[in-house]
């Protein structure tokens, strides 16, 4: 399967900055290498650290669901009437499938950090 690596890297950036085309773009084949020209599209790391935000949110959100499911769970052992056994354990299994899709998560960041350090360059 032969890919046109400039394509590739045209899409790509494309896909990550919502344009359907890359407008002003310029890219010069050297060999392997990629160089861009001054025309190119900036601002890689803005999604970078969109992406990385985006992600600690979601693993403050876990810690939360995890806190609200402990505070819970401690409040019914206490014999606050306010709490159910019902509530504890909804809130205990929402924080158990939570964590399990963070891991899972977790997981294929992993394989996918392998995958890519074992490739040819």
């Amino acid at each position: 399967m032969n890919i046109d690596t400039n394509s590739l890297y045209a899409q790509m950036q494309s896909m990550s900055l919502g344009n359907s085309s890359l407008q002003g773009a310029s890219f010069e084949k050297m060999g392997n290498n990629l160089a861009m020209g001054d025309s190119a599209i900036p601002a890689l790391n803005k999604s970078t650290s969109n992406f990385g935000d985006m992600l600690k949110d979601a693993v403050n959100n876990v810690n939360d669901i995890q806190k609200e499911s402990g505070a819970k769970k401690i409040a019914f052992e206490m014999g606050d009437r306010s709490v159910t056994l019902a509530d504890t354990m909804v809130a205990s299994a929402k924080a158990g499938i939570a964590f399990d899709a963070t891991v899972q998560v977790r997981n294929k960041f992993v394989e996918a950090y392998k995958e890519i350090m074992n490739m040819p360059v």
